[in-house]
């Protein structure tokens, strides 16, 4: 009697296991709500992510394609007011992201989403 419910609780534990360990989510992906109170999309495209913007007057544009390198995720960002582009990274801590963008990777400017 106690093999089989060993038996079964080491079968219960694998199964689990390898459910658990199944194709979880990058932890970037998702929505976060930007500095300035607009909603941006982050999902997978390719072998990047991609950040578009759900809500505001720019809504639809893809703002952003960003590669994992790491624990963080680097690439390219634009600023949809101004119509330019610089390099990007990104870094996730629990809900909040830390966006920054730089230009000749000496003038840079960060903000913090936060995940919706």
């Amino acid at each position: 009697m106690k093999r089989i419910s060993i038996l079964a609780a080491a079968f219960s534990f694998f199964a689990f296991g390898i459910a658990g360990t199944g194709h979880a989510a990058e932890v970037i992906e998702g929505n976060w709500k930007t500095a300035s109170g607009e909603t941006a999309e982050i999902g997978k495209c390719g072998g990047a992510f991609c950040v578009t913007l759900k809500t505001g007057k720019h809504a639809g544009r893809q703002i952003g394609k960003l590669s994992p390198k790491g624990g963080d995720y680097t690439g390219e960002i634009t600023d949809p007011e101004a119509d330019k582009t610089y390099s990007g990274s990104g870094s996730v801590s629990g809900n909040s992201l830390k966006m920054k963008g730089c230009v000749m990777k000496i003038l840079c400017k960060s903000q913090t989403w936060t995940r919706l």
